[in-house]
């Protein structure tokens, strides 16, 4: 196992160098970039000094090369593209992901800032899914075609149907909006925290914000999840060792609690990976509504607004956890299934 963890963590390196090296390229040939950015409002800058009552002298071109090779030395594109992308892994290895073109702050600062907010979001999402889901796809199994069946599966089909962000848009009109039981939006109450608050208070100020978005969060992945947890159950109880099993004695649900679950979940631990990404990245369209500064929004801005040092650290921490989500996720069913030999 150890042998092939450390293959794992080898073959990580060239992966994480691919992805980099494919979002670095991207952000040098898409149009729009920060310097021609720049250029623009220079443009613009001047075409408004002209129309003023006391403009200037028409320029074709509001910047001289001298400042052009200033913007391009500022912005990091005075080098050819893989010098730059040597300079930037460089700098990453060393934790220093550059500053950023629209905040103007170092990136490592602004990740800091937004990822525990999403990181909160994301492990009481991850822990409320799974503790939910999987006792609703065991009940639903063991309960096939009944009416608790059916009645759970025309409400978790509407979950699947309508997008979580639609969800989140009218839990916010309804809830907070009209009836007013929930805030608008935020993570805390300006009340609240220039206030000195005690740590209790805070604490509940937080989870009082918290109800909208989780429900929302939620509802994008719980239906899937109990679907998966039912139909790998229904899957392993209809197999000859759960038949085995019964024919000898042993009652059925006993059977299935203690062989048939444990196996029906090594599926679900399998893709623990892409749930790692899930409850890191979030949902750019659930911060954006409720008003939420996580790392998800601030990728998205940085990627409307060509941020590209923001662009680029956040795809490489996303892809860092994703790669340990799937090793971990290996380990996990190797852990709940002993037959599992990793070499």
């Amino acid at each position: 196992m150890s042998q092939y963890i450390l293959r794992r963590l080898i073959l990580m390196v060239p992966t994480f160098l691919g992805i980099t090296m494919v979002v670095s390229l991207i952000t040098r040939i898409v149009p729009g970039g920060p310097l021609e950015t720049a250029i623009m409002q220079q443009q613009q800058e001047s075409m408004e000094t002209m129309s003023a009552p006391m403009g200037g002298s028409s320029q074709d071109t509001p910047l001289s090369e001298e400042q052009i090779e200033q913007l391009k030395e500022h912005f990091g594109l005075d080098k050819p593209w893989i010098v730059a992308y040597i300079n930037w892994l460089w700098m990453f290895v060393r934790l220093d992901f550059g500053e950023s073109f629209t905040y103007y702050v170092p990136v490592v600062d602004l990740i800091i800032e937004r990822l525990p907010v999403s990181a909160y979001y994301g492990v009481f999402t991850f822990i409320l899914i799974y503790i939910v889901c999987i006792p609703l796809g065991i009940a639903k199994a063991l309960r096939h075609k009944t009416k608790f069946d059916t009645i759970t599966s025309i409400l978790t089909f509407l979950g699947y149907a309508v997008p979580s962000y639609v969800i989140a848009v009218i839990l916010m009109v309804f809830l907070a909006g009209r009836l007013e039981w929930f805030p608008l939006g935020g993570f805390v109450s300006d009340e609240v925290l220039f206030s000195n608050p005690s740590p209790w208070d805070l604490i509940i100020d937080v989870l009082y914000h918290s109800i909208l978005p989780l429900i929302s969060y939620l509802m994008g992945s719980f239906a899937t999840l109990t679907y998966y947890m039912k139909s790998y159950l229904l899957e392993e109880v209809s197999k000859d060792y759960v038949r085995t099993a019964v024919s000898k004695g042993v009652p059925y649900n006993i059977a299935v609690i203690k062989h048939a679950i444990r196996n029906s979940i090594i599926p679900m631990a399998s893709g623990f990976g892409n749930v790692v990404l899930i409850f890191l990245g979030g949902s750019f369209l659930i911060e954006k509504i409720f008003n939420i500064d996580g790392i998800a929004l601030l990728s998205y801005n940085s990627i409307i607004n060509r941020d590209y040092p923001v662009v680029i650290a956040s795809t490489a921490i996303f892809s860092i956890f994703g790669l340990v989500g799937n090793l971990m996720g290996d380990i996990i069913v190797a852990i709940i299934d002993p037959r599992v030999k990793y070499t």
